[in-house]
C-alpha cells in the first residue's frame, strides 16, 4: 500500500513491504550400498528426531526409491542437520550422502 505524505512542498511516497514466511527446504538421504539400514535409522532418530516407526519407514523408502526426505525445515536448520548427518556418517565410516533442496510445495 502506497501512501503520500506532504512535507514542505514535497510529495513523499512510502511503500509498505510484506514479509512472507521463510522458504522451506528438504533434507534428502541418498541410498548407497555401504551404509547400513540400522545406521540410517539411528541417524534419523538422533539428528532428525524421528520416532522409531517413522525412522524405519523413511529408511525403507530411501532403500526402495534411492532417495527419501529426512525432514523439511527452514534453510538454516536443514543445512545444519544435513551437515550433522554427514559428520556422523563420516565418523562412523559410512559414505552416506545427504543433500538439501528447496521444497516447492
Amino acid at each position: 500500500m502506497a501512501r503520500q505524505v506532504k512535507k514542505e512542498g514535497q510529495v513523499l511516497t512510502r511503500k509498505r513491504t510484506k514479509v512472507g514466511a521463510p522458504g522451506m527446504w528438504k533434507v534428502l538421504l541418498h541410498n548407497d550400498d555401504y551404509t547400513t539400514q540400522e545406521f540410517v535409522v539411528f541417524l534419523l532418530k538422533t539428528v532428525f528426531r524421528k520416532a522409531e516407526p517413522e525412522a524405519t519407514a523413511i529408511m525403507l523408502a530411501v532403500h526402495q526409491a534411492g532417495v527419501g526426505v529426512a525432514g523439511i525445515y527452514t534453510r538454516d536448520v536443514a543445512e545444519t542437520r544435513a551437515e550433522r548427518g554427514r559428520q556422523l556418517a563420516e565418523r562412523e565410516g559410512f559414505p552416506l550422502l545427504l543433500s538439501v533442496e528447496a521444497d516447492d510445495a
